[in-house]
């Protein structure tokens, strides 16, 4: 073994450290220059030279003071004087080197022990039994289990303590076959177990778990004879509460013959452990009952069981019992300020916190941890902030907590000065940390940074993966998503909530063949109905205009309130109003009872399809009948309906009668009424109040914009562009999303970039030659036509276009074409794709960002053209749904 660049710092002059081992080897020089009698003088003269002794001791031995330097924990000058001994050929002797490697085990000194020990290989021809388990109980100390294996098969001779040992450093690693296996291999060599085999086997068992082999060295311990060990019984209780056998853990504990606290503890927290809580607090009242007092262990487990349990009454009566019994401990008082926050009783928890005498890193943890928990992240941040000025310093969970609670109210900042800490203070090696910095990211809108941090993790785990892809997703880059997804299946297996992330994605850009596959694989690993994952599946067939298999999927799952509002929603993007009421009455019927979204997807399905009379009815029996008190949301639904069917001035009325401050949302859904029926002046008075509550949503600009455009004054759209430009504002290119066998084909405004771009642009060019020729309006633009832009098409993107040549020379005639795009459709693509339906008699469906357009033999179900008349783009119920 190399010496380690610490032990080879050490000075080499022996002068300076031991000046007599100098002389002495000027005096073997000379016996070996001068005649016999002198070499004789000079040998009687060696022996009377006293050695330098750190401690006043006077000995011939550098062997003693070595020891003695280590008995007074001296590991620095120990090593100085190992290293001169070895300069002078000095042999150091079992004795020392046992004393040596004890010290570096006691200090943890680590790269001091790879000192010793390449000593120890160099000079030692073989491994005694003390020296050898010196050096195994070093390398076990410093979890270093390869160099102790190798010490290990070094050993010509092994005692039970050599076996027990490095089984226990196998156990503690977490490698619990290999700890079994060792076990085994102890046995057939003929070594006899003994009081501290059992308890680390049988932990070993409970940690797999494997209950077969924990009862097999069950049979063990009572046939070597430790059955009444107290040690060994409280082992095997642990080991059968952990593999949830509570029946046999009980009948080690009725049957022992002496318990100890450890006992009781072991038992009482095994029930918990294992969900039985009420025979937990019996057995605890028994040992009250015995007068065996409890400990810090047993008040942390009863505690934890309230947690468990959820009653804050139980949990106030074990409050009450460690006042009156005067457990002043700080790791009780952190389990009651846990156990408040989890159950939701702040206000008890920060009783419990403020009455602290003194606090530690976990108290202030467990603190923010429970304003986070309880949805309040602000509170979390303030007080990570007074924590900080108190100098606490926060270990990995702190900052853990922290970042989450950031990543609710967006504070970047704050969230990049923990990614700082993290790395000065080495706690980014924690994965927690690195996956919830991810996630900061991600929600605060810094992908690109979360991509970054995703990067440097080495170990990436399931949450990792499901992190990113996540934030992938809510930062629109869900086609990456999907090649996220696919590099994390090669490595990690998905669970519900990372099919759950990436199914959204797959709704959003329409990949209803990768979304099928991803159905699939849930079902084949069993998880297709895990948690959310059943209504992400609805969603994904809803979102991608497949009603039918929605139903399906809708009927053999549980249909919980989650699940009617994705219909009722499907139904709303489809403008079939009649289908979302009936769907509603269903829901009524079944007694489930509808929530405030449930009245948003109606509403709006009310809004889109004219029915102004039922919306109303509806809206205004929502508090009456369901006991939903009506919110923002539902308010600028009531407005949008209003104003889509032409009611400007009942909408603007309805809004001067809210009791309640209006939003941008609300005044939103007015401009966008006054630019469908081109009422300037009101639009004008909609955006100057929106503007005094967003600058920076740019949906609202391009409102204006268009109402503006839309009426002619090209000075106005001019000017908000402008404004748009000063402020920074860009609007995303026009993407569109074509799936075809199995893969997503992106295609975006102006790319050229598609391998096939050529001949895309000869189908399409192909079509527009024969719109002109039959004189069909919406000719005039090709695809790489320079001309302006006319006020139909502002912020369109014509991406659509792209993506369905491509779909049709790609696809069997006859095969539908399902395209999704990430703007609106303009009245030009609209009335292009009508065209192209007649000349190829393929049914064309494009889902922009307001809802569905199907096409069929050039008639589109959105009304044709009512739909431009009545219901123009850009709807704000899309956004506030």
């Amino acid at each position: 073994m190399a010496v380690s660049a610490k032990a080879s710092q050490i000075p080499h002059n022996p002068e300076i450290l031991y000046p007599q081992l100098a002389r002495i080897q000027e005096l073997k020089t000379l016996s070996f220059s001068c005649s016999p009698q002198t070499r004789h003088l000079s040998s009687r003269k060696t022996q009377e030279i006293s050695v330098l002794n750190t401690s006043s001791i006077n000995t011939q031995n550098p062997n003693n003071d070595l020891q003695e330097l280590c008995l007074h924990g001296n590991l620095e000058k120990a090593l100085k004087l190992l290293e001169s001994m070895e300069e002078v050929q000095i042999s150091v002797e079992e004795d020392a080197c046992i004393a040596l490697l004890r010290l570096c085990e006691w200090k943890r000194a680590r790269d001091e022990g790879a000192r010793v020990h390449s000593y120890i290989l160099n000079s030692k021809t073989h491994l005694s039994v003390r020296l050898g388990n010196a050096l195994l109980s070093m390398f076990v100390r410093f979890g270093n289990l390869v160099d102790a294996w190798y010490v290990f098969g070094r050993m010509e001779e092994r005692n039970v303590f050599s076996w027990n040992v490095l089984l226990g450093g196998y156990a503690k690693a977490g490698f619990f076959d290999e700890a079994l296996n060792l076990y085994h291999r102890m046995l057939w060599v003929g070594i006899r177990p003994d009081v501290y085999t059992f308890p680390c086997i049988l932990r070993t068992c409970g940690g797999v778990p494997d209950l077969a082999r924990g009862r097999e060295i069950h049979v063990h311990v009572v046939r070597f004879g430790f059955e009444s060990d107290v040690d060994v019984n409280n082992a095997l209780i642990t080991m059968y509460v952990k593999c949830g056998d509570v029946v046999n853990a009980r009948s080690v504990f009725d049957t022992m013959p002496r318990r100890d606290r450890i006992s009781w503890n072991a038992m009482i927290s095994g029930y918990f452990e294992n969900g039985l809580c009420v025979e937990g607090f019996r057995l605890f009242s028994m040992m009250a009952q015995l007068s065996v007092a409890p400990d810090l262990m047993t008040m942390t487990s009863l505690i934890s069981a309230c947690e468990l349990l959820g009653d804050e009454r139980l949990g106030k009566e074990i409050h009450g019992y460690v006042m009156k019994t005067k457990f002043d401990d700080v790791s009780v008082y952190n389990s009651l300020v846990q156990m408040y926050s989890s159950i939701g009783y702040l206000e008890e928890a920060e009783k419990v916190f403020s009455r602290m005498e003194s606090r530690d890193v976990v108290s202030w943890t467990a603190m923010v941890s429970g304003y986070d928990n309880n949805a309040l992240p602000d509170k979390a941040v303030e007080t990570y902030k007074t924590m900080e000025v108190q100098g606490i310093v926060p270990d990995y969970i702190t900052i853990a907590s922290v970042l989450t609670a950031c990543a609710c109210v967006g504070q970047l900042d704050m969230g990049v000065k923990l990614h700082e800490l993290a790395i000065r203070t080495g706690l980014i090696s924690y994965i927690i940390v690195a996956n919830t910095l991810v996630d900061m990211y991600s929600k605060c809108k810094c992908i690109d940074k979360a991509l970054e941090v995703f990067h440097c993790i080495r170990d990436k785990n399931v949450i990792s993966w499901t992190s990113i892809i996540l934030g992938l997703r809510i930062n629109n880059r869900c086609f990456q998503a999907l090649i996220y997804f696919r590099k994390m299946k090669r490595v990690v297996k998905p669970n519900s909530v990372t099919l759950v992330s990436v199914l959204s994605a797959c709704a959003r850009l329409g990949a209803l063949m990768a979304g099928k596959e991803i159905h699939a694989h849930a079902l084949r690993t069993g998880v297709a109905y895990e948690g959310f994952l059943p209504n992400a599946l609805l969603d994904l067939y809803v979102r991608c205009g497949r009603m039918g298999p929605a139903w399906n999927q809708f009927n053999f799952n549980e249909k919980d309130v989650a699940a009617w509002n994705i219909l009722l929603t499907g139904y709303a993007q489809q403008r079939q109003g009649d289908l979302a009421v009936e769907i509603f009455l269903k829901m009524v019927d079944s007694k489930v009872n509808p929530n405030e979204i449930t009245f948003v997807s109606l509403l709006c399905a009310c809004s889109r399809s004219g029915m102004v009379t039922e919306g109303l009815e509806y809206f205004n029996g929502m508090k009456h009948n369901y006991s939903i008190t009506p919110n923002l949301k539902h308010y600028a639904c009531v407005v949008d309906l209003l104003g889509r069917a032409g009611r400007l001035d009942d909408a603007y009325e309805f809004i001067q009668k809210m009791p309640m401050n209006t939003d941008a949302a609300i005044w939103g859904a007015l401009l966008n009424a006054c630019r469908i029926h081109r009422q300037v002046e009101l639009g004008e008075l909609a955006a100057r109040h929106i503007f005094e509550r967003d600058e920076e949503s740019i949906g609202y600009y391009i409102l204006l914009s268009r109402l503006y455009a839309d009426s002619g004054r090209w000075n106005g759209v001019a000017k908000v562009r402008q404004i748009m430009k000063e402020r920074g504002l860009i609007v995303d290119p026009g993407c569109s999303w074509i799936e075809v066998k199995g893969k997503v084909h992106a295609f975006l405004s102006g790319d050229c970039s598609h391998p096939q771009i050529k001949e895309i642009e000869a189908v399409l060019k192909g079509f527009y030659e024969r719109m002109k020729a039959v004189g069909f309006e919406g000719a005039e633009r090709g695809p790489t036509d320079e001309v302006e832009v006319s006020k139909a098409e502002i912020f369109c993107g014509h991406s659509e276009k792209l993506a369905i040549a491509f779909g049709l020379i790609s696809t069997a005639p006859g095969m539908p074409i399902w395209v999704t795009k990430n703007l609106y459709m303009c009245q030009s693509c609209h009335n292009t794709v009508k065209f192209i339906t007649t000349v190829v008699r393929r049914e064309i469906s494009v889902r922009d960002a307001e809802e569905f357009h199907h096409f069929k033999d050039g008639i589109c179900s959105c009304g044709d053209e009512a739909y431009w008349k009545r219901n123009d783009k850009m709807d704000f119920c899309s956004h506030i749904n």
